[in-house]
């Protein structure tokens, strides 16, 4: 079966795109699926688009990425599926979707944020008024099959196409691996939180706690996908996101965060942070906000926190055990291998895939 894939980025650079359908082809190519990718992004438009500036090259760099999609669409006729992950341009309402609609061409829609709700980018505000969400029900109803990372996701999905699957975000257990880690004697615990330029704004809603933790406790803060980042009276280690070294550098961390507002935005996310932290046997401490409060057993496979209060006496119960932290981390493990991992969740979307193309054949 030879797929077509309208993804936003290059290649093992967009995070939903990693550990969704860059996860999965290895499992996909054994059941006999051939991935051509085509990001909406280049190289020189991804160099600068998620950080502040820039606003020219922007421009000019998406203006040249909406002629090469009018050229995919030319293309897709030659494929027996087109795998569709969450829009086919960055902005605008829904042109190239619709045509790709009517290519003939069964497509399966997957989506792991809540694209259908405004959002206004931090580091891209005036961009943030052409993302047209509105489209993503224009989407839902074009396409065949709909994969959705989360209930919440698929509620939406559902209110426009009656063929939805949910398949949450995966992590590959092969390459994540729960290690024994060395005793914190030396050394402060290290508190952890990863994600970007656009997202550290979800980081700040616990600073206070953060603050007032550090009072009585003593830990370090590694904030990992920003190349700065300051909190008076708390020892911080910012680092940017880098892909060659991304376990390595969550694997430094002893406590994971995963702080979120609870927002319809934020009520899309699909644990993307915990999931990986877990499956490093990162003991983890979420908001409990969205598909948080189903993934996580507070107490028992990571905790969840709602309050500035709980922030702070949660964090300081790990602080202060490590045998709490490495029991809690163990189960977070074991949570992600049985129903969260590239392993268990691939082969559904290769029988989603199968089911969807038979579907060219019977028009």
């Amino acid at each position: 079966m030879k797929v077509l894939a309208i993804v936003p980025s290059i290649y093992d650079t967009s995070p939903g795109q990693r550990f969704r359908i860059e996860q999965w082809e290895p499992i996909l190519k054994a059941g006999g699926v051939e991935i051509a990718y085509e990001p909406f992004e280049s190289p020189e438009l991804r160099r600068v688009l998620y950080g502040p500036g820039n606003s020219l090259t922007k421009v000019k760099e998406v203006a040249r990425s909406f002629r090469r999609r009018g050229s995919v669409v030319s293309a897709a006729g030659g494929y027996d599926l087109i795998y569709l992950f969450r829009e086919a341009a960055l902005l605008g309402p829904a042109w190239y979707e619709r045509r790709f609609g009517r290519t003939g061409v069964p497509v399966v829609f997957d989506f792991d944020d809540a694209v259908f709700v405004a959002y206004r980018s931090p580091s891209n505000g005036y961009l943030s008024y052409l993302k047209f969400p509105g489209k993503t029900a224009t989407i839902c109803r074009i396409a065949t099959h709909v994969i959705a990372g989360n209930p919440y996701l698929a509620d939406f999905a559902r209110e426009h196409n009656p063929n939805v699957t949910i398949v949450p975000t995966t992590i590959d257990t092969d390459k994540y691996e729960a290690k024994e880690k060395p005793a914190a004697n030396d050394r402060p615990v290290t508190i952890g939180w990863s994600g970007s330029f656009s997202t550290v704004q979800h980081l700040d809603t616990i600073r206070d706690a953060l603050q007032e933790l550090a009072k009585t406790e003593s830990f370090r803060l590694r904030v990992i996908g920003t190349p700065e980042y300051s909190l008076s009276g708390v020892e911080t280690e910012a680092m940017p996101w880098r892909s060659e070294t991304e376990i390595a550098d969550l694997s430094a961390i002893d406590i994971g965060l995963m702080p979120l507002p609870d927002e319809n935005w934020t009520r899309g996310k699909c644990a993307l942070k915990a999931l990986q932290y877990m499956a490093l046997g990162i003991p983890t401490v979420c908001s409990p906000v969205g598909v948080n409060t189903a993934i996580i057993d507070d107490g028992v496979n990571g905790f969840l926190a709602g309050s500035r209060d709980e922030w702070v006496n949660k964090l300081r119960t790990l602080l202060h055990s490590p045998d709490l932290r490495r029991r809690v981390g163990l189960e977070g493990r074991k949570t992600v291998e049985e129903g969260y991992s590239a392993r268990s969740q691939a082969p559904r979307v290769l029988e989603i895939f199968q089911r969807a193309a038979k579907t060219r054949a019977v028009k």
